[in-house]
């Protein structure tokens, strides 16, 4: 599987996801990009099914937005994801968010580090062997943007 193999993930803007200002509040492209990284588990192994049989599931430890445009009501997103490098219990990876398609430049970026979670302990556990395949596989170099912190004033 390579990364070109990831589905896209879609999502409509919905009414009460507007902001006053008439766009898409930041809290909601958080959201979207949830849905996206629910997504990513579901495709890897890490879906409903794992969390239940397991106990285990991803922690989102750090991330970094960048609301890159305003989003206007009843736009079509589409979320592409991207895995820069997982082991035995990381994993980190970034989602592109685009209006309609993924030409063009993002409206918005997510980058995410994560932990494999025994949710019984609550403390880091070994991602399965075929997850960190799957994940390993997937994996594609990190764009100019990546790692980078808030810029100073």
């Amino acid at each position: 599987m390579t990364a070109a193999a990831l589905p896209l993930f879609r999502q409509s803007v919905k009414d009460e996801w507007i902001d006053y200002n008439g766009h898409l509040s930041e809290a909601y492209y958080v959201l979207v990009f949830g849905f996206a990284t629910d997504a990513l588990m579901a495709e890897t192994g890490l879906g409903p099914e794992y969390r239940e049989a397991s106990g285990c599931s991803l922690y989102t430890v750090e991330a970094h937005v960048r609301y890159l445009n305003e989003i206007d009501r009843d736009s079509e997103l589409v979320v592409r994801t991207t895995v820069l490098g997982a082991d035995t219990k990381k994993v980190r990876f970034l989602h592109e968010m685009f209006v309609g398609d993924t030409e063009g430049d993002p409206v918005a970026t997510e980058e995410l580090f994560a932990l494999h979670v025994d949710q019984a302990t609550g403390r880091s556990a070994p991602l399965p062997e075929a997850v960190r395949d799957r994940l390993t596989a997937l994996t594609d170099p990190a764009p100019e943007w990546a790692g980078r912190g808030i810029r100073e004033v």
